[in-house]
């Protein structure tokens, strides 16, 4: 299971957060958003950079610095080959990151060049079908790639072995789908042209995460037959079935949070963690998560860096078994 959610907060690292400052404050706080501006890692960045400095557990102002190419390794090169020892710097990372890590994408450097700071929260991933499909859950859909696997095709927001793909393909897997590279998977620009081809009939069922589903679902144009969550979701998505109650004990996140350099001191990676884990708590970035649609996903320190390597583990294992790595 490549997503479990932890909702525990550091009691240890909040009461630590006041004497790490007399260890180390940074002087010129970065973050690194390996995109263009917009987008998910450009949030992180940002949101948490202003609700850092809103709750003064930074001093000063958070410089956000975009840097695109690769799809985060442009970033991921020059954090390790030229700032492997910037106390100041955090670097914002997602599921997006672990999947190119498994497949080999950042050529000569691992997951172990650098050290795994922090989540933020997670975007969980969902399957749906149109509102009008004859297919009532997922149980239903996954019978008929059983039986057939050609006669689904699924769409999805990310290329042929990306994070939408692996998702359904998690979900495929766990439903006893025998051979999970003959799930027809078909790859667009982005999750709208995806839903935007499931409504006109060219697929049957899309995988993306809840917040690109939300605007479809509150338009009445499509129906979640699954959310790959571990457990419902509170408020309005709370009538959504997870895959797992459903019997197909399939969980996928968007998880979204940061790394520091390899070469980072204890004293600057635990300021880090403590930070980000007080910012957390705190009512501010609540109310973020719930305005931006994140569900609960509060790792730091050891916790998140073993959550990143056992997912980076699961994503290459599943890469490996379908061909796109070997």
């Amino acid at each position: 299971m490549i997503i479990r959610t932890f909702i525990a907060t550091s009691f240890a690292a909040l009461c630590a957060t006041s004497a790490l400052a007399q260890d180390f404050q940074p002087e010129s706080p970065e973050c690194i958003a390996p995109a263009n501006p917009g987008g998910g890692w450009d949030f992180t960045c940002r949101q948490v950079g202003k609700t850092l400095q809103d709750l003064g557990l930074i001093p000063g102002t958070m410089q956000v610095v975009n840097m695109a190419g690769g799809s985060g390794g442009v970033a991921f090169a020059e954090v390790v080959n030229k700032r492997s020892d910037d106390q100041d710097l955090i670097v914002a990372a997602s599921s997006a990151t672990a999947t190119r890590l498994a497949q080999g994408a950042f050529p000569g450097n691992t997951a172990d060049d650098v050290r795994w700071l922090a989540s933020v929260g997670a975007d969980y991933g969902v399957i749906a079908v149109a509102a009008d499909s004859e297919i009532d859950d997922l149980p239903e859909l996954m019978e008929i790639i059983r039986n057939d696997p050609t006669s689904i095709a699924i769409g999805g927001g990310s290329a042929v072995g990306g994070w939408d793909h692996l998702k359904v393909l998690m979900a495929a897997q766990k439903a006893g789908v025998e051979d999970v590279r003959r799930v027809k998977y078909i790859a667009f620009e982005g999750g709208g042209e995806a839903v935007t081809q499931l409504l006109g009939g060219s697929l049957q069922a899309f995988t993306g995460d809840l917040s690109e589903a939300h605007g479809f679902m509150a338009s009445g144009d499509i129906r979640v037959i699954a959310l790959l969550a571990p457990e419902r979701l509170e408020g309005e998505y709370a009538d959504l079935p997870t895959a797992k109650e459903q019997g197909i004990d399939a969980v996928g996140a968007n998880w979204r949070g940061f790394y520091v350099p390899g070469d980072t001191s204890d004293e600057a990676y635990d300021y880090w963690a403590s930070a980000v884990s007080e910012m957390y708590a705190s009512d501010e970035w609540q109310t973020v998560m719930q305005t931006n649609g994140l569900a609960p996903l509060d790792l730091q320190g050891d916790e998140f860096d073993a959550f990143v390597k056992s997912s980076i583990t699961e994503i290459e294992d599943l890469s490996r078994e379908i061909g796109i790595i070997r």
